[in-house]
């Protein structure tokens, strides 16, 4: 048996931010069911938004932020987050190390995306999440002493006193050890779920392969609150090439001065909103999603051909350079590029604190839900928000008073064997995805809706047979998660009979402001969760 203080699940940003903060205190045990690197952060691009310039306000990103999220922020948490934003800014750089760009005087460089009314977007050229995650494991490592990290470790299932008679309290999880096969106890007075979004829950994502939604699954089956999970948003500019594998293509290069086109050249966001290549990011996907369905064209075109060819090589070497590799040269040429699922808008409920319904368990980063982002997440306030509620989390969580039982049960396989029908994961998987494109996509409607309701139950059917009778592997705890995260973004967005941010329905074209409240859903009042 494994036992620590605080057991983290998840080695992006606000899992690793977390540890340090916590490790302080306490000693923290870090799982991850790959590589340490393997996390949503290291494939951010843009930055991290934050006042940083003398002549930007607070207020201004506070209003930036609540009039992109559409009537759903939590105000009091859109203000704390904006106003603690520099601070940790600072920390990153100043004592953990991130290599920020600079000018020669030593100020940030601040880059501006979609949304914003100003420059205020930290950044490492364009590979920011690199620069951040590659920084924090640095740090971690020499915190060895009070930080275990276990890659290719996968959480199961949450432990929970209420399956031993007592509250429904947290006290830890089972551990798949994907390398030997061995599910191991691990327990903690504190567990935070740090697992990053679910984007591989579409066809189309610009989300690593861990991308699978397993904290807002697990979450849920242990009884917290989940909500909103209808607002999925797609980032509207992932590269178009067959050898990419949906390699974005960073919002700020519209935030430098990019144009989208059709592939006729004719510019087209003026017809759609007053910042033109600057709307928000829901806008501006609707709109390439709208284009392609008018035209029958299978892709738009970002055109940078108009900007100094040596400044875009010095300002996004990465992207240059991939697009390069596949004979795309962004100096010369418009790149090829279409909408895909990015950022899971809505996850587990949580507090000022990152602590959801159920005690000892926390949320932090895009697995929560905090009420930030409200029905469209502001560009580059994901970063933010994973700093600010992993150190509140890493500090709140001193005060939490152990709820594991005298006698704690090892995992039992029972009658599983091992599978000759592995194919029914596969087609699972595929299934879901596509369904989840198709009809829970970018624009939905009820009719679509109703299909992928009744679609997700056969299949969750057929995984749920399927996972009692033989032994678990990581692929098939995927797919059981990624199962149950469609079928909450499905219900969120049948409750939701209006447009509003990220959600888009073409019988409910208008936002009802009877409806301007969030989509919680817990166990007893959705899905199952078997």
């Amino acid at each position: 048996m494994l036992e620590t203080d605080y057991l983290v699940v998840g080695s992006g940003l606000a899992g690793l931010y977390f540890a340090l903060r916590a490790s302080e205190h306490g000693r923290v045990v870090v799982v991850t069911k790959r590589a340490p690197a393997d996390a949503n952060t290291a494939f951010a691009q843009g930055g991290v938004a934050g006042v940083l310039d003398p002549g930007d306000r607070v207020e201004a990103h506070l209003q930036d932020t609540l009039r992109t999220g559409d009537g759903l922020c939590h105000p009091d948490i859109v203000e704390m987050c904006v106003r603690e934003a520099p601070a940790h800014i600072r920390r990153l750089a100043d004592e953990l190390g991130v290599p920020f760009d600079r000018d020669a005087e030593g100020h940030f460089e601040l880059g501006r995306e979609g949304g914003h009314t100003a420059r205020r977007i930290v950044h490492a050229k364009d590979s920011t999440g690199w620069a951040i995650q590659e920084a924090l494991l640095a740090r971690v490592a020499e915190r060895a002493d009070r930080i275990t990290l276990l890659p290719n470790h996968m959480a199961v299932d949450l432990l929970t006193a209420a399956k031993y008679g007592g509250p429904n309290a947290v006290f830890g999880s089972y551990l798949l050890d994907q390398t030997t096969g061995e599910i191991k106890t691990a327990v903690a007075r504190a567990t935070v779920l740090a697992t990053g979004g679910a984007g591989k829950v579409y066809l189309y994502t610009t989300n690593p392969d861990v991308a699978t939604g397993d904290g807002v699954a697990m979450a849920y089956r242990v009884g917290a609150r989940v909500a909103n999970m209808e607002f999925f948003q797609f980032h509207p500019t992932c590269l178009y090439h067959p050898q990419a594998k949906s390699f974005l293509i960073s919002e700020a290069l519209r935030g430098e001065g990019g144009i989208l086109r059709l592939r006729d050249g004719t510019a087209f966001m003026a017809r759609y909103h007053e910042m033109k290549d600057l709307a928000p990011r829901d806008v501006v996907s609707r709109a390439i999603d709208n284009e392609l369905k008018r035209t029958g064209d299978d892709h738009v075109a970002l055109d940078m051909t108009h900007l100094p060819g040596d400044f875009l090589v010095e300002r996004f070497p990465m992207i240059h350079k991939r697009c390069l590799e596949l004979g795309i040269d962004m100096r010369k040429m418009p790149i090829p590029v279409v909408p895909a699922a990015h950022y899971s808008g809505g996850g587990v409920v949580v507090d000022r604190n990152g602590r959801s319904s159920v005690r000892n368990l926390y949320a932090i980063g895009e697995v929560s839900m905090t009420g930030l982002h409200g029905a469209c997440r502001l560009a580059s306030n994901s970063l933010l928000e994973a700093m600010v509620f992993a150190a509140r989390a890493g500090q709140d969580v001193r005060g939490a008073e152990s709820a594991r039982p005298a006698h704690v049960a090892p995992w039992y396989a029972g009658e599983a064997g091992s599978s000759d029908e592995a194919v029914v994961v596969s087609q699972n998987w595929d299934e879901i995805r596509r369904l989840m494109w198709n009809y829970v996509g970018i624009v939905r409607s009820d009719r679509r809706l109703e299909r992928a309701a009744r679609r997700i139950e056969l299949i969750r059917s057929e995984i749920r047979e399927y996972y009692w009778n033989v032994a678990i592997n990581g692929d098939l705890l995927e797919l059981r998660n990624l199962a149950l995260c469609a079928d909450l973004i499905i219900e969120c967005a049948r409750r939701r009979p209006e447009s509003r941010g990220l959600h888009y329905n073409l019988d409910h074209v208008d936002g009802d402001p009877r409806l301007a409240r969030d989509t919680i859903l817990a166990r007893g009042d959705g899905p199952s969760v078997s």
